[in-house]
């Protein structure tokens, strides 16, 4: 009994990056660990280009874990300060290129000026049928976005708002923090192999491709590589598939 291999012939929907390696890149090329966080901002914006050219419906960045608030505080004043930069000079552009905006996660130590500014940007920027969707993980954490999203459900639970029978993944994932589902690939850049808690929910079935490349050295060739490979990926969800 041969087995035959379904081979997946189109781009993923969904994509989800875990952008690692700004600060041994500074460090390699000895500048200030912010500066390679201000070169990985540009790598983004050429990323989400290549994103539309594809016709991929959501992209999904790391791009402050929960575990980030214990590095040095100079460095999380530096990131802070790029949010602003980067959302005061990019939204115009996203906006022309009809990409919507969603940032998630604890947002709660983040301050009134970038929560100011990241609600003016999701506005500015929604669209009912965007050609990309930006979303941005910040202070985000895939356990306690499990967490959070079981205490919500008890909670209803509790107050007969649902019944235990309405418990299920699609539940999960509404209660969920991320803006998507099922993501369908899943890159890690910085030679590290592991999901460092991004997306762990929504990461069950993804294809997940380790590039050895430093995020701010990742290119949008780089990018298209990882959607070809994508394209072999025998993708069967569990199932066999027999001829």
């Amino acid at each position: 009994m041969a087995i035959s291999l379904s081979y997946n012939n189109n781009h993923p929907k969904k994509v989800g990056i875990i952008m690692d390696g700004n600060g041994r890149w500074a460090k390699f090329n000895k500048l200030k660990i912010n500066k390679g966080h201000e070169k990985g901002v540009g790598v983004v914006r050429d990323v989400v280009k290549e994103c539309i050219a594809q016709n991929i419906e959501s992209l999904t960045i790391y791009a402050f874990s929960s575990e980030n608030w214990s590095r040095p505080q100079n460095e999380i004043n530096g990131i802070k300060k790029l949010i602003v930069r980067a959302i005061d000079d990019q939204v115009s552009e996203l906006k022309k290129q009809n990409v919507m905006l969603d940032f998630f996660g604890d947002l709660s130590n983040w301050g009134d000026e970038i929560l100011g500014k990241i609600s003016k940007a999701e506005n500015d920027t929604f669209e009912e049928h965007p050609s990309l969707r930006l979303n941005i993980a910040l202070g985000y954490g895939g356990r306690n976005d499990i967490v959070a999203a079981s205490k919500r459900i008890a909670e209803h639970l509790k107050s007969d708002l649902i019944s235990s029978d309405d418990i299920n993944e699609d539940m999960i994932a509404k209660f969920s923090q991320v803006p998507d589902d099922n993501i369908d690939l899943i890159i890690r850049t910085g030679g590290d192999k592991r999901l460092s808690n991004f997306l762990l929910f929504q990461a069950a079935y993804a294809e997940i491709f380790f590039v050895d490349k430093l995020w701010p050295d990742f290119t949008r060739d780089d990018f298209k590589k990882c959607l070809d490979a994508f394209k072999k990926a025998d993708r069967r969800f569990g199932k066999r598939i027999e001829d």
